[in-house]
């Protein structure tokens, strides 16, 4: 039930077999390995993205569509950080879903740090706090499914606000506290 032989689980790390180091958090193992400075470069993206509760053994297959998506950010930083890619554009689809607000506030940084480096983001979001954010916003609707799919209004959070048939800038109003 661990996954590995006997004689594999015999090799310890600091007293930790393979199998518990999989068993560790993002941010358990980050305390774990203080001086392993690649590993921790990446545990410490994978944690900037919000995913520090996750466990390291964790199947990629268990993963919610928005951990999936900030894994992908999570590795695009450790390319970028390494000087491996050109200017990229990253389209996100609900990335803050599930995310506690000081994940969301994370990964907002996350995302200007993308945005510093020359990169373009285009996301689809419903998180107001996310939303107030962005330098253009297009807000589809007005409504869902069939009663949707058309442009209601799109500029600036401020400019979406200020169209009366929009929901998502009656909400914005008060996000911005218009």
């Amino acid at each position: 039930g661990r996954r590995f032989r006997p004689e594999v689980l015999e090799v310890t790390v600091n007293g930790r077999s393979v199998h518990d180091v999989l068993q560790m958090t993002v941010d358990e193992a980050i305390r774990f390995f203080p001086f392993e400075d690649k590993l921790g470069q990446m545990l410490w993206q994978l944690q900037s993205v919000g995913l520090g509760y996750l466990r390291l053994g964790q199947p990629a297959t268990t993963l919610s569509g928005g951990e999936a998506q900030r894994l992908k950010i999570a590795r695009e930083l450790i390319a970028s950080g390494k000087g491996r890619r050109g200017k990229r554009i990253y389209i996100m689809d609900e990335p803050t879903t599930g995310l506690h607000l000081q994940d969301i506030e994370r990964l907002v940084h996350v995302f200007q740090r993308l945005l510093d480096e020359g990169h373009t983001l285009v996301v689809i979001e419903h998180n107001l706090e996310v939303i107030k954010l962005a330098d253009w916003v297009i807000d589809l609707g007005p409504e869902a499914g069939d009663a949707g799919g058309r442009v209601v209004a799109m500029g600036r959070p401020e400019d979406v606000a200020a169209v009366p048939e929009s929901h998502t800038g009656r909400w914005l109003q008060e996000v911005l506290r218009l």
